[in-house]
């Protein structure tokens, strides 16, 4: 009966999407950029190899400005329009509503990104590539997504203000690409303990997302990915419950 409710709420939120041109609009420039990343920036047919690298070597930047978009208006939106007090008046729970609406906005971009599959058609025709390495990567850059939305997800209940949202949740995401990056990591290598450094380091979406994308799917990257969206998202119901109270 309770998974009725999220499911009601993932319909009607994935719909909304639909309704408007915000659906279109991203798609298409997720595909452009998607497509420029791969065969211009990436330098594809320079390279020789028939695979997709470059297409998931761009992911972490690209999601980095375009799912903050898209997240921004999951909670911000519903505030400003006080449309958050008819929504907590259903009889649904702010955890199954923070859900619903969390795997709505994962479907959609999960929508937008097989919607890349030409991409992996073309490598096939092209060439004869590892097609296991290439599914992994695609079930890696979906579980990074989530990890991205649930941060945005947050950020949003943070706020009334989508632009706001939209600020603080790439800053918050830069630091967790960041984090294990060569020369952050370098920085801390020169004073502090290994141990501190591979804390840092693990907590990257570089790190966990790289190794998936070579076709190694580690338990421990898909718990740290599992992990990071559960943790936003219980924040997120936090959030939302204060912001009832107030």
């Amino acid at each position: 009966m309770r998974g009725n409710l999220i499911w009601v709420l993932f319909k009607r939120e994935l719909s909304s999407y639909f309704a408007t041109p915000i659906a279109y609009v991203f798609i298409i420039i997720f595909l452009f950029l998607s497509g420029i990343f791969t065969f211009h920036l990436g330098n594809f047919f320079a390279r020789g190899q028939a695979d997709l690298m470059p297409f998931f070597n761009f992911h972490p930047w690209l999601y980095l400005f375009l799912i903050p978009a898209l997240a921004m208006r999951l909670w911000a939106e519903e505030r400003k329009s006080s449309t958050i007090e008819l929504l907590l008046t259903f009889p649904i729970t702010i955890t199954e509503a923070v859900l619903g609406k969390f795997l709505a906005v994962w479907a959609f971009t999960a929508i937008a990104l097989f919607l890349t599959f030409p991409m992996w058609i073309s490598v096939n025709y092209l060439g004869n590539p590892d097609n296991a390495v290439i599914m992994a990567g695609y079930f890696g850059s979906l579980l990074m997504a989530g990890a991205f939305l649930s941060i945005g997800a947050c950020m949003s209940a943070l706020t009334k203000n989508q632009v706001i949202a939209f600020v603080v949740t790439v800053v918050v995401c830069l630091a967790f690409i960041l984090s294990g990056f060569p020369m952050v990591l370098d920085f801390f290598n020169g004073w502090a303990p290994q141990i501190i450094v591979n804390a840092i380091s693990s907590f990257s979406f570089l790190t966990h997302f790289n190794a998936i994308t070579k076709g190694v799917i580690d338990l421990r990257d898909v718990i740290y990915f599992i992990s990071l969206i559960a943790f936003w998202l219980f924040a997120t119901a936090i959030l939302i419950e204060m912001k009832k109270a107030d």
